[in-house]
């Protein structure tokens, strides 16, 4: 019974590990609904790791009548696998602060504080740009001055509008957890497909926030506006990914 759960779990994480997540990513129902697709993409990730954990425990008491040895050696993989995925959690989570704490630093000496707006910087680069620097009260929306001199009101209220969304709706914890996965098992490509779906996902999930204050046409317009100019730890506006989920921003705004 116990070899048969083994079994069991294990072949339910290989298929939460290729071809579901394959047919998820290939779907076209997510970028209509991110909350949605969001969660699924974080049970799928749940649920491959424990079961897999699982695999290895069900297997230890399934041959510990017959072997202690046996039984502690699928015992010790089961501890080893859940030690692993969390210390590469750990360690992500700190590299992260780290490098955002750096990046706080270097906002001090390179921006100047926007005259309006309150946790806003304005970096003065001719490019634009646009992303959030997440820290929990003291967050910060960075914009350069070459987006200022480019959009127009309305685009700019949008583009700040998707950017806060993504601090007050902690986009950058889902996004951690993602980027520890791909960390775990860097030659794994679902992992790398997984985290590259989610982020798009976040953005869309803020383009629907701005949506609230902003008309689709001027945010498609301020989304197309701004360049890629994605940091590490932060989040940015236009954050094109090599997936086809990222067209999908503007096409479900002007389509």
């Amino acid at each position: 019974m116990l070899f048969a759960l083994s079994i069991g779990l294990a072949l339910f994480a290989v298929a939460l590990a290729v071809p579901v997540p394959i047919a998820f990513a290939r779907a076209a129902w997510p970028s209509g609904a991110p909350v949605r697709a969001l969660l699924l993409w974080q049970a799928i990730g749940l649920a491959g790791g424990f079961s897999m954990i699982g695999a290895f425990v069900a297997l230890g008491f399934g041959v510990l009548p017959a072997s202690r040895l046996g039984g502690g050696i699928a015992f010790g993989a089961a501890l080893a696998l859940a030690g692993y995925l969390l210390g590469h959690l750990v360690a992500t989570v700190v590299i992260v602060t780290r490098q955002r704490r750096r990046h706080h630093a270097l906002l001090d000496l390179l921006t100047s504080p926007h005259p309006t707006r309150a946790q806003t910087r304005v970096l003065d680069d001719s490019a634009p740009v646009a992303y959030c620097l997440p820290r929990g009260v003291g967050s910060l929306t960075v914009l350069s001055q070459g987006l200022l001199d480019r959009l127009s009101p309305a685009e700019l209220s949008a583009v700040i509008a998707h950017e806060r969304a993504h601090v007050e709706q902690r986009h950058d914890l889902l996004l951690l957890a993602f980027r520890a996965w791909r960390s775990a098992l860097p030659w794994f490509p679902i992992a790398v497909r997984a985290e590259s779906e989610v982020a798009v996902l976040v953005e869309i999930l803020a383009d629907d926030r701005a949506r609230r204050t902003a008309s689709d046409e001027v945010l498609a317009r301020a989304i197309l506006a701004v360049a890629d100019a994605r940091g590490d730890g932060v989040i940015d506006l236009d954050h094109r990914r090599r997936s086809g989920r990222s067209t999908d921003r503007v096409r479900r705004l002007v389509g």
